[in-house]
């Protein structure tokens, strides 16, 4: 039986919780839960809250200590360094294009089993939490913006949950939208100056070395426009994208203004919390009595075991 601990982000502005009393109850090994002091704070729970479902509310020094730890960010986590031999990781962590990520995983021969590779079916297990990242996107990016969507002509590059949560509310506030999918690429660019507002819902193939915008296209878009990638990739669909944060979200090149903010759920933290806790309770009792190789979506997700690497993207990335 392992032990599984939930640590607060440490993430600048990350308040998304994986885990609320209100699902506690469909866990059947409570006892091995454990929280951090304060984890609900932000969300307004208390610790009384978390230990009256059973679990139990500890330091975070002990919580670090558990078997596994569910970190919704976790691979942006000041704690990587200092993980226990053996330990698993659980948690959004993006280690394809990310060396740094990987080698401190592989020092202590962790297990990283990544929310990003977790799908049922074919559907992703978070795909609520990408559309609420399109819609949390496009709020913030245009208040940022100084523009209405109703004033602005906009192409949505991608057709997943991204790009899906983000059409929803341009489209709700009066947007003029074209979307373009990945059989489009070349068009976009020919039309690029149609646009004032270019939206990017697509995670890039990290085996691309090209890009759909290319910095020197920024010169034929309109004056004063904006770009939102919301997928983020540093330098990849959009070559001109660098990751920003929610306290310092935009920037401008060439005279275009870039929002490239990495972690757009956490500004609608509550709703994405839920859905999180939602979703996690269905596989936390299987990480606990040690079944992760008998259940597919767990194991499907295990990018990393004990030290050595699974996922062949990550490999193939590491070569160039």
């Amino acid at each position: 039986m392992k032990t599984i601990g939930f640590p607060i982000s440490t993430k600048e502005n990350e308040t998304r919780r994986a885990l609320l009393p209100e699902h506690i109850s469909k866990i059947k090994n409570k006892d091995n839960i454990f929280i951090e002091k304060n984890y609900g704070d932000v969300l307004g729970y208390t610790d009384e809250d978390y230990m009256n479902q059973g679990v139990h509310v500890v330091s975070k020094d002990e919580v670090l200590q558990k078997d596994v730890i569910c970190d919704p960010k976790i691979g942006d986590a000041d704690y990587l360094d200092n993980l226990l031999d053996g330990q698993i990781i659980f948690g959004y962590i993006h280690a394809v294009q990310n060396r740094d990520i990987t080698d401190k995983i592989l020092r202590r021969k962790n297990t990283a089993i990544a929310w990003e590779d977790m799908y049922k079916k074919g559907r992703h297990i978070f795909w609520r939490n990408n559309e609420l990242a399109g819609e949390a996107a496009i709020m913030h990016a245009f208040t940022l913006y100084g523009k209405l969507p109703y004033e602005c002509k906009v192409a949505v590059i991608g057709k997943g949950n991204i790009a899906r949560g983000a059409s929803r509310i341009l489209a709700s506030l009066g947007a003029e939208i074209v979307v373009y999918d990945r059989k489009m690429e070349s068009l976009l660019r020919d039309e690029i100056g149609d646009y004032d507002v270019i939206v990017n819902g697509i995670l890039w193939d990290t085996n691309r070395t090209d890009h759909l915008i290319y910095k020197e296209d920024l010169k034929r878009m309109k004056r004063n426009s904006m770009i939102v990638d919301i997928s983020c990739d540093r330098g990849g669909g959009i070559e001109s994208s660098i990751p920003t944060s929610i306290v310092d979200p935009v920037y401008v090149m060439d005279g275009v203004l870039h929002y490239v903010v990495d972690h757009t759920p956490s500004l609608i933290f509550r709703t994405v919390s839920k859905f999180f806790g939602q979703e996690i309770v269905q596989y936390l009792d299987d990480i606990i009595e040690d079944k992760i190789e008998k259940n597919k979506v767990l194991k499907d997700a295990m990018i990393i075991k004990s030290g050595v690497i699974l996922d062949q993207r990550i490999i193939d990335f590491q070569k160039r």
